[in-house]
């Protein structure tokens, strides 16, 4: 009798320590847990997306920095969110569509996705950006300040963010030391990293980078 009791205690105790295991196994590690979207693109990732970078004339920036942005904007989506190539509008499309057009500064984002055949269409606004070589050294220091908004090309509905205008992102770092380029490729990646992130189910351990630095308080 006291070998069946102990029989059934044994039991109880391995099934209990096996209940505690398989909940240990079955929560998600560090890298499994996602931060929600605040929009999820990944639903429309089938549709033509349409990246439209504007540059105020006045700003002192890189010619190419249109071209930086939206190329690091395109390799993200389809790395993070797995949006083929193909649903993108090409850079070399809009870039002509904007040379060709007297009137593109007063055409609105939905009009140029129209016009494009995009079916939504991000919007990258540069508010301030800066670059500087540091005297007798070939290091550079640079931060990129812009707001993000996403736009239904049909209705004209500004799908993200819900709360604001757009989404501020702020970039930069202290220290490049692999030249000019690699620097603007260095700010345009990490600025579509922090505005792609809110987009899709981005991991937890992922979410922040070294270069994010939108809770600072810059002036436009």
């Amino acid at each position: 009798m006291k070998k069946i009791i102990a029989f059934f205690m044994l039991a109880g105790i391995l099934f209990q320590s096996g209940c505690g295991l398989i909940a240990v196994m079955a929560s998600p590690t560090p890298h499994e847990q996602k931060i929600t979207a605040e929009y999820d693109l990944s639903e429309r990732k089938d549709q033509k997306i349409l990246v439209l970078v504007n540059q105020p004339a006045w700003l002192a920036a890189d010619v190419n920095l249109r071209y930086y942005l939206t190329t690091s904007m395109h390799r993200t989506f389809t790395k993070k969110v797995e949006i083929e190539s193909e649903n993108f509008v090409d850079y070399n499309k809009l870039s002509d569509f904007r040379s060709n057009r007297s009137d593109f500064a007063f055409l609105s984002a939905q009009e140029v996705g129209k016009a494009l055949g995009a079916d939504v269409v991000l919007v990258i606004t540069i508010l301030n950006y800066q670059l500087s070589e540091m005297p007798e050294a070939d290091y550079y220091d640079g931060w990129l300040n812009a707001g993000a908004a996403l736009f239904d090309v049909a209705s004209g509905e500004k799908l993200w963010p819900e709360s604001a205008k757009s989404k501020r992102v702020q970039v930069g770092f202290d220290l490049e030391s692999r030249g000019r380029r690699i620097a603007i490729i260095r700010l345009a990646n990490a600025f579509a990293h922090c505005t792609i992130r809110y987009l899709y189910g981005c991991p937890k351990n992922q979410f922040k980078i070294i270069e994010d630095q939108s809770a600072l308080n810059w002036e436009d």
